[in-house]
């Protein structure tokens, strides 16, 4: 049996919805896998094999990395689509995911990772009318797998979908984390950088957070106006930024934090707070979407929404003396297993 996966963007890339596709993708093993995905660099190869996935990258135009207008994917995917038994396409904020729902495949799963907003206010603008158009893919969707009750609610709200097809399978992680090893006073932020994503509150934190280095794990279009800030505020000599980093190079980050902050205003999830609550590391998160569903006060603290700073800079000082507890995070092993589940009900029915 034959799956697709469909994409905007795939390892090497690393984000939130390239780690779910690639951690789900390489653990159905009694498939033939195939992913569909797209290249805006043209750099990387357009066909290769990883892990027994048989992966396709198609040019795409991604302006400010968002978007991902691919004619080659389309076009693919307008001759190929019944070659698949099951095409699973994620993201609904990119286009890849419509393409392959207005393709006409056999059965159709779609992951929107929906938090119901652009993440500008341009992009925003232009999302209203893609939203507009774009819904029918719901409709057409066999069964939707949202990763948070947040979600969930959100795509309910939003669009008109037979409850009875939503289902709820979070994110996981690898039990790969090694033992804690906090090093120094160490803030830890991993994800892209854009202006969404609340790091310019703890760059400004920072000014009163004197005993505390932040460490800075991902790339995007802010990271000039965010190194612009911090030289402003004279605190730039206590950032340093790192990208690319290998899987174990990551979880040594993890691992050595102090405490991850993430003050994102719209997260569909939140994985990198799993994977840091995985490395017992504690965090600090914006109560909003997502985010607000993995504060407990324990192990992750919250706080409004633009968050008020000297009430950041002690909350960030509380975490980041805090042990964390036994959390109940789902492996990804788990994750697979129940989405297999969903693929096999709707193959059989």
């Amino acid at each position: 049996m034959k799956l697709g996966y469909v994409t905007p963007s795939f390892y090497p890339q690393v984000g939130g919805v390239e780690t779910h596709v690639y951690e789900i993708a390489r653990r159905m093993k009694e498939f033939e896998v195939e992913i569909l995905t797209t290249d805006p660099s043209g750099k990387l190869s357009k066909h290769e094999e990883i892990e027994g996935m048989n992966i396709r990258r198609f040019r795409s135009f991604a302006p400010s990395n968002a978007y991902f207008f691919s004619v080659e994917l389309r076009s693919f995917l307008k001759k190929h689509a019944k070659d698949y038994d099951l095409i699973h396409a994620h993201n609904f904020h990119a286009l890849p995911a419509l393409c392959a729902g207005l393709s006409d495949p056999k059965r159709f799963i779609l992951t929107p990772h929906y938090h119901g907003h652009g993440h500008s206010s341009f992009r925003d603008l232009l999302f209203r009318f893609y939203k507009f158009y774009a819904k029918k893919i719901f409709e057409i969707a066999n069964s939707i797998i949202c990763v948070s009750y947040f979600e969930r609610s959100l795509i309910l709200r939003d669009f008109k979908v037979d409850r009875s097809k939503v289902h709820l399978i979070p994110n996981g992680v690898n039990f790969d984390f090694i033992k804690k090893n906090k090093i120094g006073n160490k803030i830890l932020y991993v994800g892209r950088i854009e202006k969404y994503k609340g790091l310019d509150f703890v760059i400004k934190a920072l000014k009163d957070l004197t005993e505390f280095e932040l460490e800075i794990v991902g790339k995007g279009n802010y990271k000039n106006k965010i190194i612009k800030l911090a030289k402003e505020l004279k605190v730039l000599d206590r950032i340093k930024f790192y990208q690319n980093l290998s899987r174990e190079e990551l979880v040594k980050k993890y691992s050595e934090a102090s405490v991850l902050v993430l003050l994102s205003k719209f997260e569909a999830y939140g994985l990198v707070v799993a994977e840091a609550l995985a490395s017992k590391t504690p965090c600090v998160v914006a109560k909003t979407s997502a985010l607000a569903e993995w504060v407990d006060d324990k192990n992750v603290f919250g706080i409004n929404y633009p968050p008020d700073l000297n009430k950041l800079a002690e909350l960030i000082k509380k975490a980041s003396e805090v042990e964390v507890g036994d959390v109940r995070i789902p492996s990804w092993d788990e994750v697979a297993e129940k989405t297999k589940e969903v693929y096999f009900e709707i193959i059989k029915s």
